[in-house]
């Protein structure tokens, strides 16, 4: 373990072994910082915060910060963060909102120069999030899923698994897995052929998703029709994923960019669908 001598470290910080923590930085009671960690210069942990191992965090990240909530007290929950993950400068993570409450980041995700996640937020693995993304409270982000720079999460919503979003990309509404967002036009245009190839997905996979992408998008049915036929022709295979996300979905869903014909319903219509109700 090295630790320089203007770093800060509470007696009551459970440091493991291999841990490398840099000059002027502070780490609170009530942590854990795993086995093969590296804190560089002027990285703080507050208290209540839970690092996995080999996690490397650059300079000026602070990680279980307050949240910013008119309502936070003094009694807030706590920030667990898995293992592998590279948190580069100026990242900033809130702890839950209440006590019992855990913002969670998993496993070997990225996140780049001055991201922000939230309290309560969820984050799976492999995730990218690049410089300037912004994601509110409560939201949840899937493994694998990619935000391109000065993206925007608004609170509760989801990003799909292996889900891309696009420079300054606004999430309103949920955005299913495997597609993209063109973050210029704020719609979705296809699916991420780029993420799925990455993440090993197979010809057959992504033939059988882009099946799926045009009973969705390109039938013509009713939503509630779409969602009958999902899960009769989709019952396996990673298209069998779009059913249980469309059916626990709260706040309407991201569009396509454009509709490709006359007989397309938008899928952030109509009113009658509580799905579907515009977010507000």
């Amino acid at each position: 373990m090295s630790i320089h001598p203007s770093a800060l470290v509470d007696p009551d910080a459970c440091v493991g072994q291999h841990v490398s923590i840099g000059p002027f930085c502070v780490v609170e009671k009530n942590t854990v910082i795993g086995d093969g960690c590296q804190l560089d210069g002027r990285v703080t942990i507050k208290q209540d915060t839970v690092l996995g191992v080999n996690n490397h965090v650059c300079e000026g990240a602070v990680l279980g910060g307050q949240p910013q909530h008119i309502h936070a007290g003094a009694e807030l929950g706590r920030l667990v963060i898995g293992s592998g993950n590279s948190i580069r400068e100026n990242v900033t993570i809130h702890r839950g909102l209440r006590a019992e409450d855990v913002t969670r980041i998993g496993d070997h995700n990225m996140l780049m120069v001055n991201a922000h996640i939230a309290h309560d937020c969820q984050i799976g693995d492999h995730v990218v999030i690049i410089n300037n993304a912004m994601i509110a409270g409560h939201a949840t982000i899937e493994d694998r899923a990619y935000l391109a720079g000065g993206a925007g999460v608004q609170q509760f919503r989801r990003v799909g698994k292996v889900a891309a979003v696009g420079g300054y990309g606004r999430i309103v509404k949920d955005l299913p897995p495997f597609v993209t967002l063109d973050g210029n036009a704020n719609g979705i245009v296809g699916l991420n052929l780029v993420g799925l190839r990455r993440a090993g997905y197979s010809r057959d996979d992504i033939r059988q998703l882009k099946d799926a992408y045009r009973v969705i998008y390109r039938s013509g049915l009713s939503w509630q029709e779409v969602l009958q036929r999902l899960p009769q022709e989709f019952p396996e295979g990673p298209a069998a994923e779009f059913y249980p996300f469309f059916s626990t979905g709260e706040h309407g869903f991201m569009p396509e960019r454009r509709a490709p014909g006359p007989a397309t319903v938008k899928l952030f219509q109509p009113a009658e669908s509580p799905l579907l109700r515009e977010a507000g």
